[in-house]
This record gives C-alpha cells, structure tokens and sequence, in this order.
C-alpha cells in the first residue's frame, strides 16, 4: 500500500514539514514536563498556530484528534518508550516499542510514525533494542501505507552532559543516519551538526529520503532562528522541534516564525517579527 496519501498529510504542497514534537512526558523525566503539564492548554495553542504536524504519544493522541475540522495538524504518533534521558543512567537501560503500534496509529489516523534509533555511549544493547523494534515496524509499515520516520540519535555520555544532549559529530551522525535509511527509514529525523555548513552532507547520505532536523535542548531565539534558516539552506527539508516551541515564551509566536523560515524561506530577522507581535 502507498504511503503518498499520508505524506502528503504530513507534508506541505511545498514539500516542507515543521512537526511540533511534544511527546516528552513519555520518557519519565521531570524535567521535560516543564510548560507542558497541561496538555489540554499546550494542544490548543498549537491546533490554532498550526503547523504542519504535532507528534505525541499513544496516550495524548486524542487529545489532538478529538477536536474538530479538516485543518488541524497531522499526527506523528511515537512508537517507543525509553529511560535514557536522565543524568544518571538507571541500572537496566531500554528503548520499548508499544503494543501494536500500526493497529493503534491506524485508529488514530496518524499520517506518521517514529521510532528512535539510539547510539548511547557504550550501551550496546539499548541500540540492539532499537534496531529490533524497526525491523519489527517496518513490515507493518508497508502493509499499511504508514510512512516511518526514524530518529538517528547520536548522544553524549549523560554523566558529563546530562540527558538529552546532542553528539554534533558529523563523522558519528553520517553513518547512523545512513543505518536509519538502510534499515527502511521514509524519513529522517536527525540532529543538527556541529558545523551546520556541513549539513548537506547528511541530506546527501539520506539518499533522497526527507531529512527534519531535531531541535534539541533549548537555545536563544536568535539561535534557533538562525540554525534553522542555515539547515534549509542545507537542503533540510523541514524541522522537528520541542523544547524551542513549548517552553517559550510565546510558542504561538514561535510556531509562526518558524514557518515562515521552513515554508516561506524568511531571513531570521524576518521571523523575529513574529516574535515581537
């Protein structure tokens, strides 16, 4: 079954996609609860910012689904659970599929799926765990017509930089993300480089394969401004951001700026404007 019908939910006619992602609760830290605690609220205000997609967890799911009309953004529904995000790593590390992932993205008229494809500082077996759950997806996937993204996630050691911190080495990124694409990625969902000139080297390695990059832990406006308008020029095709959204000031305002960067290719300066309205 194709999975055009989806993509071109989840994508613009311009090809280009910003997903919303707020699916932190999920991994069981306090911290990435901070500005979301009230989901009900977090998901309005994105519905009425629109952009083009919002990825939660089974659980938030209808949240999001549940409100009416054809033009609310489309679901990109996360399929694992994992413990790895913490400062101190708990004893048994895992990343877990959830049960009949297709079955319930289907239920939910999900235009995506996710899955993360780890590789933590000598934790072997949580990346063995994330390559079993994407051969396990992959085949329902294209029974289906469900796109899979996969998000090859290169992190540091979690003692030395705390949870949730990005490894920009180009020379780590590269084959993990080509790893994603040979294990049936439809798209990729990557970190940015350290050198985000070099970023079109990734775009290369995807084998024409759609790149969003991850957004990260949270920066300045004016940096995220920026590396988000470098990316594009990289040839991203769009961007997956969180904590740079939710936990601003003005996510609404944030969301348009953002927009106007990925779909209508506005300078930073331009987008600040959506900012300071």
């Amino acid at each position: 079954m194709s999975i055009t019908p989806r993509l071109n939910r989840l994508f613009a006619p311009d090809g280009k996609c910003f997903d919303v992602a707020v699916d932190h609760g999920f991994f069981g830290e306090r911290s990435f609860l901070t500005d979301i605690e009230d989901m009900h609220a977090v998901i309005a205000t994105l519905v009425d910012a629109n952009p083009d997609a919002i990825q939660l967890s089974i659980g938030q799911a209808p949240l999001l689904q549940v409100i009416p009309g054809k033009t609310k953004p489309a679901l990109v529904l996360r399929t694992d659970i994992a413990n790895v995000y913490g400062r101190k790593l708990p004893a048994r590390l895992y990343s877990q599929r959830i049960g009949a992932p297709l079955e319930q993205a289907l239920r939910l008229d999900a235009a995506c799926v996710v899955v993360n494809l780890f590789n933590l500082p000598e934790q072997p077996e949580v990346y063995a765990q994330c390559v079993d759950n994407i051969c396990a997806l992959k085949p329902e996937c294209e029974r289906y017509g469900m796109p899979l993204m996969i998000e090859p996630l290169v992190m540091k050691d979690n003692a030395q930089a705390g949870g949730y911190m990005v490894d920009g080495d180009i020379d780590k990124i590269l084959p993990l993300v080509r790893q994603a694409i040979e294990l049936g990625a439809d798209i990729i969902k990557a970190d940015p480089t350290d050198d985000v000139s070099e970023y079109h080297r990734v775009i290369e390695v995807a084998a024409g394969k759609p790149v969003l990059v991850r957004g990260g832990g949270k920066v300045s406006d004016a940096e995220i401004l920026q590396r988000t308008y470098d990316l594009m020029q990289q040839g991203a095709k769009g961007i997956v951001y969180g904590r740079n959204v939710i936990q601003h000031r003005s996510p609404a305002g944030m969301t348009h700026a953002l927009m106007a960067i990925v779909h209508d290719g506005a300078t930073p300066q331009e987008a600040t404007r959506y900012l300071e309205d």
